[in-house]
């Protein structure tokens, strides 16, 4: 399952073309322990990258907000940075977990 975000840039592993296309990113989103390919552009946001990964792993968006994005090993404070912004390039791996620990049982 492929889900599609923005509209914007994309090209070879580690480089963007022309103005316009889009790219493929992986995110894993833990809860459903799922990688979702997403396509995005440069000016596609955290919060709609994430948006969209926990609506095709989840099958829903309730409780987003209780959600963190994490790139490079960080977790992204702010989540209207742009792929761009954030340094995303062509299959770029992203996770969506949440922001809280789950106590394993």
């Amino acid at each position: 399952m492929s889900a599609a975000v923005g509209g914007g840039e994309r090209g070879e592993r580690g480089e963007r073309g022309e103005r316009g296309e889009r790219y493929a990113v992986r995110v894993m989103v833990t809860s459903a322990w799922e990688q979702v390919p997403l396509q995005v552009d440069d000016s596609t946001t955290v919060a709609q990258l994430k948006h969209e990964a926990l609506r095709a792993a989840m099958k829903t968006t309730a409780n987003e907000e209780s959600y963190v994005v994490k790139f490079r090993g960080a977790t992204v404070l702010d989540e209207s940075l742009t792929m761009r912004a954030l340094g995303a390039v062509p299959n770029a791996p992203l996770i969506v977990l949440p922001s809280r620990r789950q106590p394993v049982r």
